[in-house]
């Protein structure tokens, strides 16, 4: 079996490794479609997240769909939570499984993801796929779960105007689940390719910059920043009207957020931090796909082999397009 594994900040090697076992509560699954992630590029970058580093050689990859490749499911397609909560500790016994202290996440710490071609996962986390969705679309399944839970930390049943502040793949389905709600939808991005890319979701404005004001943008009721940069937090405080909600979706890269204390202070803005998603979201992102036909296809920008693994890093560190998948069944 061929995996892909870091060992350090740039240093990917493709390894060949024994196949591996399946536990009895959970699947063994032939690896289809993985999609690339802001966090994927921090790890490869940086070879860490937040405070979290490299511990040993480790398999990325926490946005896949699979065959299951044995037992009564044997065939069947699915799409996976990539994480698996304790159950035990006081996060989990409240409802609150996506914070849980001993989590164990595909392709963080000293748990493998799933740029592997074989890879075993609990049975509990797998979904299956409408056969409306091809595998490398349905990569995005999971970026709509972490959209569903910022917009559900926004309680945007109750606003009428956004701001989505970075439109990579997760900022631009952001504007697209607003759009469905009815709320109208401003977006920045100093690439323009992107910012181009929320004017055709539906933005109704979208600025090409780093950095924008009240004076490039109108207030809005809430907004979702999605770059993981300071530029970003500023935008989105000083966008925000009084008594609005700034929801903070990206992961800056030295582990540290800066802004303007005094600007936020005297609007008195609610400021939410989503990590991952809710275990309900990801089924409610398949059902909502089906029902509303979101466009996830068209985010789907480069696509590779397993074995050209590292060139789809160095597409994801350019951040020359959207979404890149990496499909360990296609050939070389």
């Amino acid at each position: 079996m061929i995996a892909l594994r870091l060992h350090d900040a740039h240093d990917l090697r493709l390894h060949d490794e024994p196949e591996p076992t399946a536990a009895p509560d959970e699947l063994l699954l032939r690896v289809s479609a993985v999609g690339l992630c802001g966090s994927d590029r921090h790890w490869f970058e940086e070879g860490s997240i937040g405070s979290d580093a490299i511990e040993r050689p480790l398999v990325l990859g926490h946005e896949f769909v699979g065959v299951v490749e044995e037992g009564p499911r044997a065939g069947e397609r699915v799409v996976l939570d990539p994480a698996i909560a304790c159950g035990r500790c006081l996060a989990c016994l409240g409802g609150d499984e996506h914070l849980c202290v001993d989590c164990r996440f595909a392709g963080h710490g000293s748990t493998d993801g799933a740029l592997r071609e074989l890879m075993p996962w609990p049975e509990r986390l797998a979904v299956d796929l409408p056969e409306s969705l091809d595998d490398a679309t349905a990569t995005l399944l999971e970026p709509v779960g972490v959209a569903l839970h910022a917009l559900d930390l926004a309680d945007t049943r109750a606003q009428t105007s956004a701001a989505v502040v970075g439109c990579g793949p997760l900022g631009l389905l952001l504007v697209q689940l607003l759009r469905l709600e009815g709320i109208d939808v401003v977006a920045t991005d100093p690439l323009r390719h992107r910012a181009e890319a929320a004017g055709d979701r539906g933005a109704s404005t979208a600025l090409v910059t780093a950095r924008a004001d009240a004076n490039d943008l109108p207030l809005v009721d809430v907004a979702f920043e999605v770059a993981g940069d300071d530029d970003a937090l500023a935008t989105a405080v000083d966008t925000v009207r009084p008594g609005g909600t700034v929801v903070l979706v990206g992961i800056p890269a030295d582990d540290r957020h800066a802004f303007a204390a005094s600007v936020a202070r005297r609007k008195g803005l609610t400021l939410r931090l989503c990590r991952r998603m809710r275990p309900e979201h990801l089924a409610r992102a398949v059902a909502l796909t089906e029902e509303h036909d979101l466009d996830l296809a068209s985010l789907v920008s480069e696509r590779f082999p397993l074995a050209r693994g590292p060139e789809a890093f160095e597409a994801l560190r350019a951040r020359r397009g959207l979404k890149v998948v990496v499909e360990p069944r296609a050939a070389a």
